[in-house]
């Protein structure tokens, strides 16, 4: 079989990346989802601010304009979640487990099931990444009717294994230099796989990726510039499953959730060097993990025995 991705991909070394050329399918296709914060009248608009929430099978994304002094509480919280300050301006206070910890701009942290808040002196932009066990942020979701009867080829979500010495605050600075060989910059814990990719120009439209995932979903988060997603679903032997293509614009802030099975590939079309662009997993990507090297923080979040 050919691989899915060009030679110079480093995820044409993925086990994954042997595979045939459309997605084999038996009982249909799960929706795609696009989500334009900031189009759209935000789902919470409070004191703390205007978040807007979008969900996938697995996740719920809340993407936050706090305001100055905010405190955003998660109390009986089920199981870890992520917070991910991409620009440089939002400083947080985490209170989680008995510590507060500071998570300036620019970092990714890790925060533990339970009672916890997250205070923003200065407000900001903020992102939160919960899994959908979260069934009271998950009912606020702007497409949560997508999910009502959950999603085809998505099995149960699975939490990877704790971490050694137990939960606790873990934060990572963004800012890690390039590595040939290594495909992003990703980190994991219980819940989430995370790829933070480098700001990047216009994508050459005769260098795209086309691929499709089996049983998974990709969350795809503009945080700068502007992408076009492009989705393809194969042709089966029930005309009731045949769909047309999309092609859609989603300039930052904006989520696309792409489903599994749908061919798909991502291209930045901003100008400059503006385009960043997010990849979210839930549970963690075994294949990502397998690859050594590309998780930064693997030592502190173990994989399963069998990934």
């Amino acid at each position: 079989m050919s691989t899915m991705y060009a030679d110079a991909d480093p995820r044409s070394r993925l086990a994954t990346a042997k595979a045939a050329a459309t997605p084999a399918v038996t009982d249909g296709f799960g929706a795609s989802s696009y989500a334009l914060f900031g189009d759209s009248p935000p789902q919470i608009d409070d004191d703390t601010g205007r978040t807007w929430l979008t969900r996938g099978a697995n996740f719920v994304v809340a993407y936050t304009l706090a305001k100055p002094g905010a405190v955003l509480n998660r109390q009986g919280q089920v199981d870890e979640y992520v917070l991910l300050l991409e620009s440089p301006g939002p400083r947080a206070l985490v209170t989680a487990g008995g510590e507060t910890i500071a998570v300036g701009g620019e970092h990714i942290a890790f925060i533990p099931p339970g009672d916890s808040r997250i205070e923003l002196p200065e407000g900001g932009e903020v992102v939160r990444l919960f899994t959908s066990a979260s069934e009271d942020l998950a009912a606020l979701c702007s497409n949560a009717e997508t999910y009502a009867n959950g999603a085809p080829h998505i099995p149960p979500l699975v939490r990877w294994p704790d971490p050694p010495g137990g939960f606790r605050i873990r934060k990572y600075a963004l800012n890690v230099p390039a590595q040939e060989g290594r495909f992003g910059r990703i980190w994991r814990c219980t819940t989430f796989m995370v790829n933070v990719f480098e700001p990047a120009g216009p994508r050459d439209p005769n260098k795209l990726s086309p691929h499709f995932h089996d049983d998974f979903e990709q969350c795809s988060l503009a945080m700068g510039g502007s992408f076009v997603h492009h989705l393809r679903w194969p042709w089966t032997a029930k005309l009731s499953d045949w769909r047309d293509d999309e092609h859609v614009t989603c300039p930052a802030p904006s989520v696309a959730v792409i489903p599994a099975k749908a061919i798909h590939t991502s291209a930045s079309v901003a100008p400059g060097m503006g385009n960043l662009l997010v990849d979210i997993f839930s549970p963690p990507r075994k294949d990502f993990s397998d690859m050594a090297g590309w998780v930064l923080n693997a030592a502190d979040y173990p994989a399963p025995a069998e990934a």
